[in-house]
C-alpha cells in the first residue's frame, strides 16, 4: 500500500523561470536512465522478489524513494515554466548553439502539458518499460541497478553544470548526494549475494554442462595485442576457478553454414536448374535468357 505525503522529499525551487532548461531536465525525469526508469524497476523487482525478506523490503523502500524524486523532478519543470511565453523559444533561438542542440523550449510544455512535465525524455521521446530490468535473480538485477544508478548519476551531474540556478543546482545535488548512496547500497548488496553464490550469474547451471575449454579464453578479434595487458586476459579469473587465457589468433570453431533451400510456397530465389513448380523447361530457360541479356 502507499499513501502520499504532501511535503516533497527535498526542496524543488528554482529561482527563476526557464523553460530551455525544463526541457533538458526531463532527461532524468522520463529518459532511459531517469527516475521514472528507477522508480519502476525497482517496484517490479520488489514486487516480484522470491528471495528473503530483507532483499524485497531494500528494493521497495528504494523504489518508493523513486516515486518522491519522480515528484520532485515533476515539480521542478512546473516551475521553470511557470509563465513561459511563446517568445521564450524566440529568444533562446538568438543563441546559435542553444538553438541548433534544443530549438528552444519544448512545444509540448506549451500545447500538450500544459507547462507541466511529461513522462518523456529530453527529445520528448516517450518513457518505454523496456528501458526497465526485473529477471527474478537478485545478482543480475542489482548489476544492473548499478549501472542505472551511475548512467543517472552522471546525467545529473551534467545537468549540474549547465545551469547557475541556485535553487535548481540545490535539488540536483540533493538527487546527486542520493544516487551515490544507492550506487554503495548496490555495491553492497552484490557484495554479500557474491559471497553467497559467486560471481558468474547464473550459480545454478551446471558447470559440466559449459565447454569449459573456452570459459576463461580471451578471444583477440583485433590487430594486435593490446588488450593482453589487461586484467581480464591472464591471472587467477575472478570468480576464482580458473586461469585467464589470451588467445591471440582464435580459429574457427564450427561449420560452413549452408542451409537448406527455401520451400516453394515463401517464394525464395530458386536454385540455378530448380524449377519453380508449374514452369516449363522452355520457359524457363527462355525466362533465364531474357534476364541474363543472352543464351547459356
Amino acid at each position: 500500500m502507499f499513501y502520499h505525503v504532501k511535503e516533497l522529499q527535498y526542496n524543488a525551487k528554482p529561482e527563476r523561470p526557464d523553460p530551455v532548461y525544463a526541457k533538458k531536465l526531463q532527461e532524468i525525469l522520463g529518459g532511459q536512465y531517469g527516475e521514472m526508469t528507477v522508480m519502476m524497476q525497482y517496484l517490479f523487482q520488489g514486487f516480484n522478489c522470491r528471495a528473503e525478506q530483507k532483499y524485497r523490503d531494500m528494493i521497495l523502500d528504494i523504489g518508493t524513494e523513486e516515486i518522491a524524486h519522480v515528484e520532485m523532478i515533476a515539480t521542478m519543470i512546473a516551475q521553470l515554466l511557470d509563465g513561459a511565453p511563446a517568445k521564450e523559444q524566440e529568444e533562446a533561438a538568438k543563441d546559435p548553439a542553444v538553438e541548433a542542440v534544443l530549438g528552444g523550449m519544448n512545444p509540448q510544455h506549451m500545447i500538450v502539458s500544459g507547462l507541466g512535465a511529461t513522462p518523456t525524455d529530453s527529445v520528448g521521446y516517450p518513457w518505454n518499460s523496456r528501458y526497465t530490468i526485473a529477471s527474478g535473480n537478485l545478482l543480475a538485477d542489482f548489476r544492473a541497478n548499478l549501472n542505472a544508478e551511475s548512467q543517472g548519476r552522471l546525467q545529473v551531474v551534467r545537468l549540474y553544470e549547465q545551469t547557475n540556478d541556485p535553487g535548481v543546482r540545490d535539488m540536483l545535488s540533493f538527487l546527486i548526494a542520493r544516487d551515490k548512496m544507492h550506487q554503495n547500497q548496490w555495491m553492497a548488496a552484490i557484495e554479500e549475494l557474491e559471497q553467497q553464490q559467486g560471481e558468474v550469474v547464473p550459480s545454478t547451471f551446471p558447470k559440466n554442462l559449459e565447454k569449459q575449454e573456452v570459459a576463461y579464453s580471451f578471444m583477440n578479434f583485433s590487430e594486435g595485442k593490446e588488450s593482453a595487458k589487461g586484467r581480464w586476459a591472464s591471472g587467477m579469473s575472478m570468480d576464482g576457478q580458473a586461469e585467464f587465457e589470451f588467445d591471440e589468433s582464435p580459429k574457427p570453431m564450427g561449420q560452413i553454414p549452408i542451409l537448406n533451400p527455401s520451400p516453394n510456397y515463401v517464394h525464395g530465389t530458386p536454385i540455378p536448374g530448380q524449377l519453380p513448380p508449374g514452369t516449363k523447361a522452355a520457359e524457363y530457360e527462355q525466362q533465364n535468357q531474357m534476364n541474363d541479356g543472352g543464351p547459356h
